[in-house]
């Protein structure tokens, strides 16, 4: 029941993310979940380094910090496929 559950948070997190970076054409359900998912995990180990505290993924802060940890890997990927 979990995984089902952090793949819908997965899907909605990336498609916010491509919502916000203006990517939503270019990417499909997998990569929503894909990039949500590390996003997600990016997101929260940077509250860490940061020395924000610890935030549980399934709050609306939670889900603010998720989107703009996916975000963030949008944006990377994509300064990384103009360098080819």
């Amino acid at each position: 029941m979990y995984i089902l559950l952090w793949l819908l948070f997965g899907a909605l997190v990336g498609w916010l993310a491509s919502i916000v970076m203006e990517k939503n054409r270019n990417m499909g359900l997998i990569a929503n979940i894909i990039v949500g998912l590390v996003g997600s995990a990016l997101g929260m180990w940077l509250m860490g380094v940061l020395g924000l505290g610890s935030v549980d993924a399934f709050s609306f802060i939670g889900l603010l910090v998720s989107v703009g940890g996916a975000a963030i890997l949008i944006a990377i990927i994509t300064a990384l496929s103009r360098r080819r």
